[in-house]
């Protein structure tokens, strides 16, 4: 059985500032070489790591052309909801959105973590999910990155966090690798960190985030980072996996424009001094709302019910705001 993992597509029907290139049409570019490789390389199953698209609710158009592509893959694509593809990262606005549109037509199939088992030549192996939310990589690892595996030769667990091999920033939030050394799937598969991280493996089981299929961002690893896909290969004696490099990605220093990155630099330098101001006026140390939220939720002591309360409000602001385009 052969898998072909990638993740972070973001489609969306704009081009970010930070881009030189039509980015839609490079997407498109991308996407049709993945096709082939699956192709190919004779996968069984395509896993898609989560940021479907940019926004939870894009452009009716951006969608058709991109679920066009998407349905000439010959095997079934399992995905799972990233950051981008909810809204105020509630998982129960799925539904309403885009991606929720798209596995109600049968074009995805979405992942959770129920187990869903898949067999082919006395193989079976077993898939779960885990969706990006507003406490992922705050709560505790083993609720989002473990997993059991039960009644099958391999597990393979795919999530949307940010997972790392060493620590941020002190404020960020992600989790270790080494958090979560005792989950019992064969390979976490991973999205959410554009850049990826170097393969890891510990005592047979692996953790691997090839990084982002898109470029959006004008960090400066962006500039020399591969665009690539996995392929996961069980019908060895042994499991085995390799990455390929899109011949369509051109070199982001073709694609990404380099005198964004001197202001970038400039921001951050400010946000920096900003975000230290804040730090020594008060105690709260997140710039995320919904984080923000549950720090001051946990100082003054409130309810529970107050805050699921708030993340509706912020949810429903947020749907409300993106009036359904990929602009929102």
């Amino acid at each position: 059985m052969r898998f072909l993992f990638f993740t972070d597509d973001h489609k969306r029907g704009t081009t970010p500032v930070n881009r030189k290139d039509d980015f839609p049409a490079t997407l498109a570019r991308k996407l049709k070489e993945v096709v082939e490789i699956a192709r190919e390389e004779e996968v069984d199953y395509v896993l898609h790591g989560g940021d479907f698209f940019d926004v939870p609710a894009p452009a009716v158009s951006v969608c058709a052309d991109f679920l066009e592509i998407y349905q000439q893959f010959p095997v079934p694509v399992f995905t799972i909801p990233g950051n981008h593809d909810l809204f105020g990262h509630n998982m129960e606005t799925l539904p309403r959105t885009m991606l929720g549109f798209a596995a109600r037509l049968g074009l995805v199939r979405l992942l959770r973590r129920e187990p869903l088992y898949l067999e082919k030549n006395g193989l079976r192996v077993q898939l779960t999910g885990q969706g990006y939310h507003f406490q992922m990589d705050s709560r505790r690892r083993e609720l989002d990155y473990m997993i059991e595996k039960k009644d099958c030769d391999y597990a393979i667990h795919l999530v949307h966090g940010m997972l790392l091999q060493r620590a941020l920033f002190p404020g960020a939030a992600y989790t270790l690798i080494e958090q979560i050394w005792d989950t019992e799937a064969d390979f976490t598969l991973v999205g959410h960190n554009h850049l990826g991280f170097p393969d890891t493996e510990k005592d047979g089981k692996y953790f691997l985030n090839p990084g982002a299929l898109a470029r959006l961002s004008n960090h400066r690893q962006e500039m020399t980072r591969p665009i690539q896909v996995l392929i996961i290969d069980l019908s060895g004696s042994r499991p085995a996996f390799k990455k390929i490099k899109l011949k369509s990605a051109a070199p982001g220093e073709d694609v990404l424009d380099r005198s964004r990155l001197e202001e970038a630099a400039f921001r951050e330098q400010k946000l920096a001094g900003y975000l230290a101001e804040v730090k020594a006026a008060g105690s709260y140390r997140r710039t995320d709302v919904r984080a923000l939220l549950q720090e001051i939720a946990g100082v003054k002591k409130l309810p529970p019910e107050v805050i699921e309360e708030a993340l509706r409000f912020i949810s429903s602001a947020e749907e409300a705001l993106s009036g359904g385009e990929d602009e929102g």
